[in-house]
C-alpha cells in the first residue's frame, strides 16, 4: 500500500473513526504519508441549532456558532493529538457545509490521494447510507470505508475485476485494482480472492421460445464467452504471479451484482476492492450501477477507486467555509 502519501482522514461525529485509527497509523508509517484529519459541521444543522437558541434572551446566533465551532475544534484536536503522540504528523481542518461536498472539495484542494473513514453511524440501517454512498460515487480519489466489525488488518480480501484489453480505460483500472489488492494482501498477510463474474449478455432472451434459436447454438456462444473471458482474466492475473501464494482466482458465471455479495457472505470476506467507471459525459455515476448494487448488499469494508479521467461533479472553487 505504498501509493498513498497524502491521506485525508475523516473523523466527524457521524463516522466510526475509531475503526480507521490503526489503519491510518500503519499507512502513515509505511508510506511516510502526510495526514490531514477533518471533521465536518453540517451548515444546515448548525443553523437549526442557532434558530432554537435564538428564543433565549442574551444568546445570539454568533455566540452559538462560535460555541459549536469551539467544541468541534476541541474534539478534532484531541483526536489529532492521539496520532501525534504516536509520531504521526497531522494537520487538521474543520469543514462547514454539506459534509460529503466539503470532504470532496478538501480532496481537490489538498490533492489528497486517499480518503479513509469509519462507516457512517447508521443505527441499524444499511451499511452504506447516503452520506458514504455520495463519497463513493463522487470523490475523485480512492475512498476506503471501514465497517463496524473491521480489524486493524484485513484477513479475507476480494478484488472484483472485469478485464477487457479492447477498452484501455477499463484495463488500466483493472491493473490498478490488482496492484491495490495484492499490495494490501501482502502487507496484511491476508488471503486474496480475485473474482471475475461473467455471463453471456441476453442469454435468457436468446433462450426464450420466441427467439426460435437452437439451444446448441446458444450453448456454443456461452462456451465461447466463458473461454474468452477466462483467457482475459488469466492474462491479467499472470502479471501478478509473484503473489500466487496469496491468490485464489475465481471465474464465476452470473451477474456481478449477484455473484459478489453471495461470495462475500459465503466466504466471510472482510474487505472488497472494486472500481467504478463513469458513464460517458455523466460525471460521478457508476457504469451500469454494478458497483452501487454490490455496495447496497454487503456490510464489509470497501476500498473503491475510479478509472482515470473520472471527473467529480463537485468542484473545489465554491467551498462554503474551512477553518
Amino acid at each position: 500500500m505504498e501509493r498513498f502519501r497524502n491521506i485525508l482522514f475523516v473523523c466527524d461525529e457521524h463516522s466510526a473513526y475509531e475503526l480507521a485509527l490503526e489503519r491510518v497509523v500503519s499507512l502513515a508509517n509505511t508510506n511516510g504519508a502526510s495526514v490531514t484529519m477533518v471533521t465536518t459541521i453540517d451548515s444546515g444543522g448548525a443553523s437549526d441549532v442557532s434558530r432554537l437558541f435564538s428564543v433565549l434572551p442574551g444568546i445570539g446566533n454568533r455566540e452559538i456558532g462560535e460555541t459549536v465551532i469551539a467544541v468541534h475544534r476541541g474534539k478534532l484536536e484531541a483526536r489529532a493529538t492521539a496520532l501525534r503522540d504516536r509520531g504521526i504528523a497531522v494537520e487538521t481542518q474543520l469543514l462547514i457545509g454539506t459534509p460529503f461536498i466539503e470532504i470532496i472539495r478538501q480532496v481537490i484542494r489538498g490533492r489528497h490521494d486517499l480518503v479513509i473513514k469509519g462507516a457512517h453511524r447508521s443505527a441499524g440501517r444499511r451499511f452504506f447510507p447516503g452520506a458514504d454512498m455520495h463519497l463513493l460515487r463522487k470523490c475523485p480519489c480512492p475512498v476506503w470505508v471501514l465497517n463496524a466489525g473491521a480489524q486493524p488488518t484485513a484477513q479475507r480480501i476480494l478484488v472484483a475485476v472485469d478485464p477487457d484489453p479492447a477498452d484501455p480505460n477499463r484495463d488500466r483500472l483493472n491493473m490498478t485494482l490488482m496492484e491495490l489488492a495484492t499490495s494490501l494482501a501482502r502487507c496484511d498477510g491476508a488471503r486474496l480472492d480475485v473474482l471475475n463474474a461473467w455471463h453471456l449478455p441476453e442469454e435468457a432472451a436468446l433462450r426464450h421460445g420466441l427467439a426460435s434459436l437452437p439451444d446448441s447454438d446458444i450453448d456454443r456462444l456461452v462456451a465461447r464467452e466463458q473461454t474468452d473471458s477466462k483467457a482475459r482474466l488469466h492474462a491479467l492475473v499472470s502479471e501478478f504471479s509473484k503473489f500466487d501464494d496469496l491468490m485464489r482466482v475465481l471465474h464465476i458465471k452470473g451477474a456481478a451484482g449477484d455473484v459478489i455479495p453471495d461470495h462475500v457472505a459465503a466466504e466471510g470476506i472482510d474487505t472488497i476492492i472494486m472500481g467504478t467507471l463513469a458513464r460517458t459525459g455523466v460525471a460521478g455515476l457508476f457504469i451500469g450501477n454494478t458497483a452501487e448494487t454490490v455496495l447496497n448488499h454487503v456490510n464489509c469494508s470497501v476500498l473503491t477507486t475510479k478509472a482515470s479521467g473520472f471527473v467529480s461533479p463537485v468542484d473545489a472553487a465554491s467551498a462554503e467555509r474551512t477553518l
